[in-house]
């Protein structure tokens, strides 16, 4: 019998994690430190994911996390013998609407992007869509699943969502275009440009007219019942979500670096789910766990960095471990700033309430489709910021973000005049190595903090000292009682 070796993106990772998902949790996490042992023979990306995501500080939460991914990859595979339809969809749709359907099941392209990268199987996917004749400034975090889909043998999905017009126009045209090629249909879920109270109903109407939609597609009628089934679960969820965005204001900081990309790796794939809710949990018991323990990588914090945009998905040992390593806490990027919220189960209108705005708070929707791109932004930002403690915030300049490009001087200036936080701007695509190398990236980023975010935070001492030392002489001496 000839044995054939898959050859689409989806389908290598999709039978990857199935083998995982087979697996118990105790074998799986005895097979955990088998696979960190071996990790030195392996191809270097794929050592690099498993040796950050198998760190024994961070095993039990990335544990949990492999076998969600694995059953949402699983379902996705098994939909159509399950009498399902897989709808593909961007990282900006709240997928716990899909999760409330019977008859569907979401897939990701983004997760499956940042999936194939991390394991380094990206970038042949990305050669395919050039090969077609595509542009090389599309996105690589949505072309590289797509190009898989057009230039190999891989799985196909039923319909497409978009949720991106508005937010990201680089991503609507590459679903749109293979939405055409496959002859499957496309649904919208475009967002107005109006920020005020007029643009949000316009919007929870867009929503009405998606799910009128997908009942049709599907067959289904999209009940209350099965909506306060999936939100009760997406509200625990919520509440997970703020426990560790709690947790991240610590000092120092208790959340393994990883944790950032495990937070919307969740969001954006299972949410709504009991598998999403044992995986917050399992984070949540980690950083509570290491903060009573006081546990930290390094010997002390040296930087607090929160990341405005994306991080780099291509090498985490080299990123999310070397940052740990150095000192450097990575507090969340722009994708963690999704601000969930509580819905109201009480009633169907309500919920389809709480999805649209849901919908509307999810990352670069929220923000680079705002009525004003760098006030949006900028805010969000600027909140984190103070929210965490952040010591600086680094910028990720994907090749394909022009949009964000265009305002980062603006977000510059006002965390200068609002915070006085220093923005460190790079260059480098965030799923492909060929721009700019880690090496390169660790770098500059290691050079901005001792050069600038140490020496920031020694000048207000500084400051304060002489100020003191001029108070205190002959002519002031201190106050009874006082210390200085």
């Amino acid at each position: 019998m000839k044995l054939s070796t898959p050859t689409g993106l989806f389908n290598r990772l999709s039978l990857q994690l199935a083998l995982l998902n087979r697996l118990p949790a105790p074998v799986l996490d005895k097979a955990g430190a088998l696979l960190l042992a071996i990790s030195p023979i392996l191809p270097a990306e794929m050592a690099s994911a498993l040796g950050t995501f198998l760190a024994p500080h961070a095993r039990p939460a990335s544990l949990a996390f492999i076998k969600m991914t694995a059953k949402w990859a699983t379902d996705a595979r098994n939909a159509s013998r399950n009498g399902k339809k897989v709808l593909l969809v961007p990282f900006n749709f709240p997928c716990e609407l899909i999760h409330a359907f019977d008859s569907a099941t979401p897939l990701t392209s983004e997760v499956l992007s940042t999936l194939a990268a991390a394991v380094g199987q990206g970038e042949q996917y990305w050669d395919m869509a050039m090969g077609l004749g595509l542009p090389d400034h599309l996105c690589s975090a949505n072309t590289i699943e797509l190009g898989s889909m057009l230039g190999s043998e891989d799985f196909k999905p039923q319909a497409i969502i978009s949720a991106a017009p508005g937010g990201c126009d680089v991503n609507s045209k590459i679903h749109e275009f293979v939405a055409h090629h496959l002859g499957i249909p496309q649904f919208f879920l475009p967002k107005p440009p109006d920020d005020s109270g007029r643009g949000r109903k316009q919007y929870a109407l867009y929503l009405h007219a998606l799910i009128a939609q997908l009942e049709e597609f599907l067959g289904e009628e999209l009940t209350e019942d099965k909506l306060r089934r999936v939100l009760t679960k997406a509200n625990r969820c919520t509440e997970l979500y703020y426990e560790i965005w709690d947790l991240h204001k610590a000092v120092p900081c208790p959340v393994p670096n990883i944790f950032s990309l495990l937070l919307y790796g969740t969001r954006f794939t299972m949410w709504g789910t009991d598998e999403a809710i044992k995986t917050l949990e399992a984070m949540v018991k980690v950083c509570k766990e290491r903060l009573a323990r006081k546990a930290y990588p390094a010997e002390k914090e040296v930087a607090r960095c929160l990341w405005a945009y994306t991080s780099y998905y291509f090498d985490f040992m080299g990123f999310f471990s070397w940052m740990e390593e150095r000192g450097y806490t990575h507090l969340g990027d722009g994708l963690d700033l999704c601000f969930p919220s509580i819905v109201d189960t009480s009633s169907r209108d309500t919920m389809i309430e709480g999805i649209a705005e849901a919908a509307w708070n999810m990352p670069m929707t929220r923000q680079v489709g705002g009525e004003s791109m760098s006030r949006s932004w900028t805010e969000d930002v600027i909140y984190a910021a103070k929210e965490l403690k952040a010591d600086c915030v680094i910028y990720c300049g994907h090749h394909s973000c022009k949009q964000t490009w265009s305002v980062v001087s603006i977000l510059r200036s006002e965390l200068t005049k609002r915070t006085g936080l220093p923005l460190l701007i790079l260059q480098g695509d965030s799923w492909m190595k060929r721009m700019t190398p880690m090496s390169v990236l660790q770098q500059e980023i290691d050079e901005f903090v001792r050069n600038v975010v140490a020496k920031k935070s020694l000048k207000p001492r500084k400051l304060k000292d002489r100020r003191k030392s001029q108070l205190v002489s002959e002519d002031n001496p201190p106050a009874a009682g006082s210390s200085v």
